[in-house]
């Protein structure tokens, strides 16, 4: 009997509260707000899309000027090497002989600066749009946006055919085809792909300045360096060059050489090299 008076006692109590409740909330007008709510959204009427026809544009595919059988001199005026001059070699006369890694003259015995390799365009002239000459000498660390597989020298670290960003460059700045970029290097031994770096690849991975490489007219590049036996551990820290090694390449090891007191990536490797391998010379493998 207690239980029983106690429960009836609690839902007197509660009961009360809950007319109370109801009592405060139709004071402040909470109940007709809710009501007016609900009106309003059960006569809103749902918004329905109209569908609208869209003719679709048919754009003009792409062909190559080989498969059009257009001439060779209305092909160069019509493009006239807009948007960072992307023709392809066979789209004009254009011919870039290697034979391993060095470059050639036309008659195959001298070799050429790697940062001035052997092109041929015929009567083709070149021209670089105002867009791309702005834009080709924005890049602050000198490594340069503006894409040309004519002019364009690849760099052996970041593989990138751009043309260079420096300002006083022939090459890049005029697609002048017969003077040597100057926003890359050349092994004064091996005139070889494997010595052609930009500034920024040149700086981060090698710690050192373009300007100094220009005037030293010795300047080796890696591969030749270790090849030689000046320093066996002043190797090639390309991606591709490690794997021939059987090691992992870097990736972007700067701030971890920077961190721990190195000049560039190159210091950082010849460390480690010298502490695994004292007395073992390292054999450059290609």
């Amino acid at each position: 009997m207690g239980k029983l008076r106690a429960k009836s006692d609690y839902e007197s109590l509660r009961n009360a509260r809950i007319v109370e409740n109801q009592a405060r909330l139709a004071s402040l007008g909470v109940h007709k707000t809710i009501s007016d709510l609900r009106s309003i959204v059960s006569s809103a009427k749902p918004k329905v899309r109209k569908w609208q026809k869209k003719d679709n544009v048919i754009t003009p595919v792409r062909r190559s000027t080989r498969f059009k059988g257009t001439p060779l001199s209305s092909s160069l005026a019509s493009n006239s090497l807009r948007r960072s001059n992307r023709l392809r070699g066979k789209a004009i006369d254009f011919e870039e002989r290697e034979e391993g890694t060095d470059s050639y003259s036309s008659e195959g015995k001298e070799k050429r600066p790697a940062n001035a390799p052997l092109v041929t365009i015929g009567d083709a002239s070149l021209q670089l749009s105002p867009e791309d000459s702005s834009r080709r000498c924005n890049r602050k660390e000198g490594r340069g946006s503006v894409y040309n597989s004519i002019c364009g020298i690849c760099c052996h670290f970041c593989r990138q055919k751009t043309l260079c960003a420096e300002n006083d460059c022939k090459r890049c700045g005029n697609l002048d085809v017969n003077q040597p970029c100057i926003g890359k290097t050349d092994c004064s031994v091996c005139h070889s792909s494997n010595g052609v770096l930009c500034r920024a690849c040149l700086k981060i991975r090698y710690g050192e300045e373009l300007e100094e490489v220009r005037e030293n007219k010795e300047w080796m590049c890696p591969h030749c360096i270790e090849e030689k036996g000046i320093n066996p551990y002043w190797i090639c820290n390309s991606s591709l060059c490690l794997k021939n090694r059987k090691m992992t390449p870097t990736g972007i090891a700067i701030y971890r050489a920077r961190e721990l007191g190195y000049k560039s990536v190159a210091h950082l490797l010849m460390d480690e090299l010298q502490r695994k391998n004292p007395s073992r010379l390292m054999i450059c493998s290609k």
